[in-house]
């Protein structure tokens, strides 16, 4: 593989014992694939695809190293010889694509769900309705021989190397911060006790796997937790590590139960970098950077600054598997870039479903959504270029059909235009730059500014027609309804409305989150600026606070807001599980009124009149913004014909769904 255009992140990097062919590491992500050993073929050929792709080294999934330490009951273990010939179907086939593959090796602790977990200290987290019961000393002796004994066994099953996951809030991590160490033995009070268990697990497994065999251990570098450990006590306890015979430290940020977003699209690229140049400065053997790293270029420039001698990865591959050729080959604009949506990967992983990925369905399901030549070429319509019409275009071109792609609108992406003006949506702008190079690249007559009829479709001789048309903003039935102070969500994204100060908005959906995102902010261009995002949620990654938490600055709104919805739940209940509670907090440090239960009564001069139970109220507002809902944009679809497919919001409009949509067109493209 040619170094020529991102030298540094292409270059190979030295272990001593072994050699990695360059600098991407994908990082650990729980696929579901790994909780039942008859899914391994397919987590063999998902890993096999990535190393085909050219990263350097492949991290699992988290492994179990006993049972206490299960996520939840029967999840992925890896405790005995007889697991071991299921584990060698994924080396052996990442082997065979010359790739590198590591076990994680992961103890739940107090995030385990189920009521048998352990932890340091019998302290509940905020995130598990479980609460641990303490470890004995002598179960934390024996959890480090456990450790040590899957990684021997990951070596029996011909992983080139473990990594101990000692972050993110985990057993490990558990013991390392006071705020879950409250123990009195040899492993707790004091900062070089509390590092002891981690210690003692790395030097265990370097004593039983030799000296031939990679261990990196996934390091906290930052807790983000009151009562975390200082950046000091992660320093010491990097250097230890290393003294313990750890080959790299993979960079950790945050707990998950941490109240500062640091994987969703709105926490900018290379965040938490800084965090890591402090381990690396201290340390002889490579450090790893991690969160929010999708792009070859922001790469290439934290390795060409010193931060890191390598990147970790795991979501932007889990988007495009071949994200190493493409950039060792030139073709940076052509990655499918992550959007660090969410949606598809951790909030299945979550939700105990199996992980894909909302730009890349295939993502996971590698043995059953295939893109195959077809031997019979059509010709095909797709109408709508949104992300279903997008999705089903370009895979049905690829596999070789003839495809036209047209859309009324003057540019591809439909829903997403609006979704890229969204304060910490940038990254949506990158899914239509894909698609764009997608579209040239398959040979899709792409066909914009055109509104096609049934009848046209026809004249024109068309064997499959694809209707993508998506969805139009649902008016409700409210008195006032067409007064000139309401507004549709779509004419504010698009700004083709002057706002004013006072703004209600009716809907509590995605969009209405949106929406009010979008109203509260002050314009700006681009991703807003790491310091600034690192003040409005309190981040000090030069403060010697523990768990590196500063008082939070946040600049006042630009308008006064109330959002409203018709259901008497928590506004933004149903929002991504990883995500929603960002928004809902994004949203409370602008202080928009967020109320429930209400019904519309109407809207006139004086403003939104509305009832919430018993009680009256009328919203001196300049602007009622309609978020209500949307419907199918349907009228070309012809029911009963075998050629006519119906994808995305055409389908079903009930709330905006991406992934669902780009899923769909992938799926009908395959089939045809």
């Amino acid at each position: 593989m040619t170094a020529k255009h991102y030298p540094h992140l292409l270059a190979p990097l030295d272990l001593g014992h072994t050699q990695l062919k360059n600098r991407v590491i994908m990082g650990s992500m729980h696929t579901g694939l790994e909780d039942r050993f008859w899914q391994f073929p397919k987590l063999a050929a998902y890993f096999a695809e990535r190393a085909r792709g050219g990263v350097g080294l492949i991290v699992t999934g988290g492994f179990n190293p006993n049972k206490k330490g299960w996520f939840y009951p029967f999840a992925g273990l890896f405790n005995s010889r007889f697991d071991v010939r299921n584990h060698r179907k994924v080396t052996d086939a990442v082997h065979r694509e010359g790739g590198k593959i590591a076990l994680q090796i992961l103890h739940a602790g107090r995030y385990s769900y189920h009521p048998f977990s352990r932890s340091a200290s019998a302290i509940k987290s905020p995130i598990n309705p479980f609460k641990p019961k303490a470890m004995s000393t002598k179960e934390v002796e024996q959890t480090v021989k456990d450790f040590a004994h899957t990684a021997w066994l990951a070596k029996q099953a011909g992983y080139d190397g473990v990594e101990i996951m000692g972050s993110e809030g985990y057993l490990i991590n558990q013991f390392t911060a006071p705020c879950t160490n409250k123990r009195k033995d040899k492993y707790g009070g004091s900062a070089e006790n509390r590092r002891r268990f981690p210690v003692e697990i790395v030097r265990e497994a370097r004593k039983r796997c030799g000296d031939d065999f990679i261990i990196m251990f996934r390091l906290s570098v930052i807790d983000l937790v009151p009562d975390g450990c200082t950046h000091e006590e992660v320093l010491d306890l990097a250097r230890e590590l290393e003294a313990a015979g750890a080959s790299l430290l993979n960079s950790g940020i945050g707990w998950h139960e941490a109240r500062v977003p640091t994987i969703v699209t709105s926490v900018p690229r290379a965040a938490f970098v800084e965090a890591t140049r402090k381990v690396k400065d201290v340390v002889s053997i490579p450090v790893v950077a991690s969160n929010r790293i999708n792009d070859p270029d922001v790469a290439e420039g934290i390795l060409v600054d010193g931060h890191a001698d390598a990147v970790s990865m795991a979501r932007p591959l889990l988007a495009d598997s071949e994200f190493v050729n493409k950039a060792a080959q030139g073709r940076a604009d052509e990655i499918n870039t992550c959007i660090a949506c969410n949606q598809a990967c951790l909030d299945h992983t979550f939700q105990l479903k199996r992980a894909s990925c909302l730009v890349n369905p295939r993502a996971c399901h590698e043995t059953e959504l295939l893109y195959l030549k077809t031997a019979k070429p059509k010709k095909v319509a797709v109408v709508g270029a949104g992300p279903a019409g997008l999705s089903c275009a370009t895979v049905a071109a690829e596999r070789g059909h003839d495809v036209t792609l047209f859309d009324q609108a003057g540019e591809i992406g439909g829903q997403f235009n609006m979704a890229k003006v969204i304060p910490g949506k940038e990254e949506f702008h990158n899914t239509i730059r894909y698609f764009t190079k997608r579209i040239e690249a398959t040979g899709v007559n792409l066909q914009l500014n055109t509104r096609v009829e049934v009848a046209d479709l026809e004249r024109q001789g068309f064997d499959e027609i694809v209707i993508a048309t998506g969805v139009t903003p649902r008016t409700p039935g409210i008195p006032g309804v067409d007064h000139p102070k309401v507004l549709s969500y779509v004419d504010v994204l698009r700004g083709k409305a002057e706002v004013g100060e006072k703004v209600a908005v009716i809907g509590a959906g995605g969009i209405g989150f949106d929406v009010s995102e979008f109203l509260a902010e002050a314009p700006r261009e681009g991703e807003q600026p790491l310091p600034e995002w690192m003040k409005e949620w309190g981040v000090g990654l030069d403060s010697e606070a523990r768990g590196g938490l500063v008082k939070p600055e946040v600049e006042a709104p630009v308008r006064k807001i109330t959002l409203l919805q018709r259901k008497t739940s928590s506004l933004g209940k149903d929002l991504g599980k990883t995500s929603g509670w960002v928004h809902r907090a994004t949203l409370k440090s602008r202080n928009v009124e967020m109320l429930p239960g209400c019904s519309y009564e109407k809207i006139d001069d004086a403003g939104l009149h509305i009832k919430i139970g018993e009680e009256t109220r009328v919203l001196d507002v300049d602007h009622v913004i309609l978020c209500a809902g949307q419907e199918s944009l349907r009228e070309l679809y012809q029911e009963g014909r075998e050629n006519f497919h119906l994808i995305g919001g055409a389908d079903l409009a009930a709330e905006l769904d991406a992934k669902r949509a780009i899923r769909q067109g992938a799926e009908v493209a395959a089939k045809l």
